[in-house]
């Protein structure tokens, strides 16, 4: 099946009602944000790679594994980003509703599994605790999609603990898809905090972290090195982290997941 005979959205209700194989095609809802990428970047950065992930995603699925994707959600809940220009966003409460409406419908056409690629750290907790709703109102499997990619090696311990908005990986991602929309003489390094830095209290990967916003913790909006990103790093981790979607989505297909 062609990538186009996948997307719900280009199909006529007729032709949604005979899908044949609803009751084990997992169908994906992506789920991204308009917001802040720094000066180098564009806004559309996560709901860009959403659009990004699900066509790789598709073009390497085997024709023989059922799997369907869903109308994206573009706009998230970004509010960590506010006062910068250019960041758009949505409430908890407007996620929530957005993906329940979804889940209702696609229950509806017949279909039981939902997978939600979501492609922005701030959503992650309000798409954790709508699956569970989903789960319980429609008797669905909703899941969120996980790649199991490592990428570890190839990142300075700094940057897998701290480069984690803007920095080497989304830029080495924009690089290799849509190279004309990042500007790398606007690139810079800066960290919200470094791994030698005394006490336990930090942004994130410590033992003890806080809530922030963008604004407390950077000048730039960038937290990472864009300064490292390069095409061919890029190219080479989305190719790793598609063949780890793929995966997943094969066996949620096939009934081998425990998820």
């Amino acid at each position: 099946m062609n990538a186009r005979g996948r997307y719900l959205p280009s199909m006529t209700a007729a032709r949604i009602a005979v899908l044949p194989d609803k009751a084990t095609a997992p169908v994906i809802v992506t789920t991204g944000a308009i917001e802040q990428h720094g000066y180098h970047l564009p806004v559309a950065v996560d709901s860009l790679m959403a659009q990004v992930w699900t066509a790789r995603i598709l073009e390497a699925l085997p024709d023989d594994v059922p799997c369907y994707v869903g109308p994206p959600i573009t706009i998230g809940k970004s509010n960590e980003h506010a006062g910068f220009p250019g960041t758009l966003m949505i409430s908890k409460e407007t996620l929530r509703l957005q993906l329940m409406a979804i889940a209702r419908q696609v229950s509806a056409w017949g279909f039981r599994q939902l997978v939600v690629l979501n492609t922005h750290g701030g959503n992650s907790s309000v798409v954790r605790y709508t699956l569970r709703e989903i789960e319980a109102a429609y008797g669905m499997r909703a899941v969120m999609l996980k790649h199991g990619a490592k990428l570890k090696p190839e990142l300075s311990a700094q940057e897998d603990a701290y480069g984690f908005h803007a920095g080497e990986l989304e830029t080495s991602w924009l690089l290799a898809v849509a190279p004309r929309r990042v500007d790398m003489t606007k690139a810079v390094c800066e960290y919200p905090a470094r791994l030698g830095d005394p006490g336990e209290l930090r942004p994130e990967s410590a033992p003890a972290t806080f809530a922030w916003a963008s604004q407390d913790v950077s000048v730039s909006g960038v937290m990472g090195d864009a300064t490292a990103a390069t095409a061919e790093k890029g190219e080479r981790w989305i190719s790793q982290i598609v063949a780890g979607y793929v995966a997943c989505i094969t066996e949620l297909a096939t009934h081998k997941s425990n998820l």
